[in-house]
């Protein structure tokens, strides 16, 4: 059958100059909007590369509408990188590792000791989130749509950074599939604590806010709704679509 179609949500969006928009943050310019929001304000932090033909990866799902804003502002290329979280067996929401493609497998050995798990107690884990790698690189048709594109300077996005394990697992696949010169990372709201662990995996990281006790990374998010497959794709085709224009 048909896939549903997504449709963006409708109403204005303040442009970044009107004083009107400090009102939607209650003072607080750390407060983002929505996902597209966000993606602007870290678009603005990333001109400087738009000179350097740069491939924007989004990190799916939530970082897709963050990546789309990013690749719109730098005129580049956007596709996904899949990187899945491996969670702790008896917690799945509390990360101890990562996949991405290429066989890449990052493991929080210090947390992993700590709890006593060993890395046979994360098999199950892995095969499931293998699984559902593949599912969404064949549902998303990752990969395909930089095919052709140069990939000189690579910018993986992400809606957040909190323990910074995926991002790490991501940027290293990255670097053995496109092998580019640069490989930044860019989130509009990053952990402090994790900035550190991730400095050897990308040659630049840029936030927009970087707090010290990052609880949730939806906190820092008026409207932070789940996002589904057909907006990811929704916004790959949007992206597609203007390359296509913007360089007949």
């Amino acid at each position: 059958g048909l896939e549903p179609r997504y449709s963006p949500p409708e109403g204005d969006v303040l442009p970044l100059d009107d004083p009107a928009r400090s009102l939607l943050y209650n003072g607080n310019m750390n407060i983002f909007k929505d996902r597209a929001d966000a993606g602007r304000r870290l678009a603005e932090k990333l001109l400087g590369y738009k000179r350097d033909n740069p491939l924007v990866l989004a990190l799916p799902r939530g970082g897709v509408p963050v990546g789309y804003e990013v690749a719109e502002a730098l005129d580049a290329p956007l596709d996904t990188i899949i990187a899945r979280k491996i969670g702790a067996p008896d917690n799945p929401e509390f990360g101890v590792g990562a996949i991405a493609p290429g066989d890449i497998l990052v493991l929080d050995t210090e947390t992993l000791h700590r709890l006593g798990l060993g890395r046979e107690a994360l098999d199950g884990v892995i095969k499931r989130e293998t699984q559902e790698m593949e599912r969404r690189i064949a549902k998303y048709r990752s990969g395909g749509w930089s095919k052709d594109a140069p990939a000189n300077t690579v910018v993986v996005v992400d809606d957040g950074l909190a323990t910074g394990v995926t991002a790490r697992a991501a940027l290293r696949s990255a670097r053995i599939i496109y092998k580019p010169k640069t490989t930044i990372f860019a989130s509009p709201v990053c952990a402090r604590d994790s900035l550190e662990s991730l400095k050897p995996y990308a040659d630049k990281i840029i936030c927009v806010s970087e707090p010290e006790n990052l609880t949730a990374i939806g906190e820092w998010y008026e409207d932070f709704p789940q996002t589904s497959d057909e907006e990811v794709l929704y916004y790959l085709n949007k992206a597609y679509e203007r390359k296509q224009r913007t360089h007949r």
